[in-house]
């Protein structure tokens, strides 16, 4: 498959398939370039190198996912491309490329997860520092007890392309949340696409705040761990304060913040 982008189209001027799709496959498609932009906006992007990927409500192995090869910054919802479980293109009319084999994660997920309708996958600076640290996700932060409230690991196993890692990658993220991909990068699921992004927005923050703190303190002499009780309790903590990780309260307000800087996100 060729893997460049058609010079020619250029994704600011691609016209709308708003009156082509459903209205919950449009929305879908609004709301996932809208994360992909939040994820530019707020620096967590690797170039083209990640995924994130939703399901499109009512149908049986259909997901939308980036053109391979346009950053996040360029995502729109007519530019998003529709395919199937195994990550190829349904849609032959979109003239943008897929990269099937960075969909071997969010296939696992998909697959596994009935409640995963979004998969949300990043190589930040911080997250990969935090994979790559044998004791993993300190509890040190506010953020840190939401996110090991509901936190699996998995191994390295390289370049993530074989289907015979799956098993081990849904055995590691069981019925977890949030994923630290060891020597990789962090991943988030969630039932809606807002809540994947700020399921992110905590990992990413906890992730922050664990490299600031260790570049002044050593945990267990400098650091404060958070007690074991009060990390007990998160679950209910988290459900309680942030209503779903914030889905209704947050997510709303970061729309309007994208539509304040550019709302062709919605094209």
């Amino acid at each position: 498959m060729n893997q460049s982008v058609n010079q020619s189209v250029n994704p600011a001027n691609f016209p709308s398939i708003k009156d082509k799709v459903s209205a919950a496959e449009w929305q879908t498609r609004v709301d996932l370039a809208a994360c992909y932009r939040l994820i530019a906006l707020y620096g967590w992007s690797d170039l083209v190198f990640t995924h994130i990927t939703a399901k499109i409500p009512g149908t049986e192995g259909q997901f939308l996912i980036n053109p391979y090869g346009l950053l996040f910054d360029e995502m729109s919802a007519s530019t998003l491309v529709k395919i199937d479980a195994a990550g190829n293109k349904l849609d032959a009319s979109n003239p943008f490329p897929v990269n099937p084999a960075g969909f071997v994660i969010h296939s696992a997920v998909h697959a596994a997860r009935e409640d995963a309708k979004c998969v949300l996958h990043t190589h930040t600076a911080n997250g990969v520092a935090v994979a790559a640290q044998r004791g993993g996700l300190l509890p040190i932060s506010q953020q840190s007890i939401i996110v090991l409230s509901s936190l699996g690991y998995h191994d390295y196993e390289g370049i993530a392309l074989n289907d015979d890692e799956k098993p081990r990658l849904v055995r590691d993220l069981g019925d977890k949340n949030f994923l630290i991909l060891r020597n990789h990068g962090l991943l988030t699921v969630g039932n809606t696409i807002a809540d994947a992004f700020l399921a992110m927005y905590f990992f990413e923050t906890c992730c922050a705040v664990q490299i600031r703190a260790q570049a002044g303190g050593r945990f267990g002499d400098d650091l404060i761990p958070i007690p074991q009780p009060i990390l007990d309790g998160a679950k209910a903590q988290m459900k309680n304060a942030t209503a779903g990780l914030g889905a209704n309260l947050a997510w709303p307000a970061l729309l309007r913040k994208l539509d304040r800087i550019d709302t062709s996100y919605k094209n």
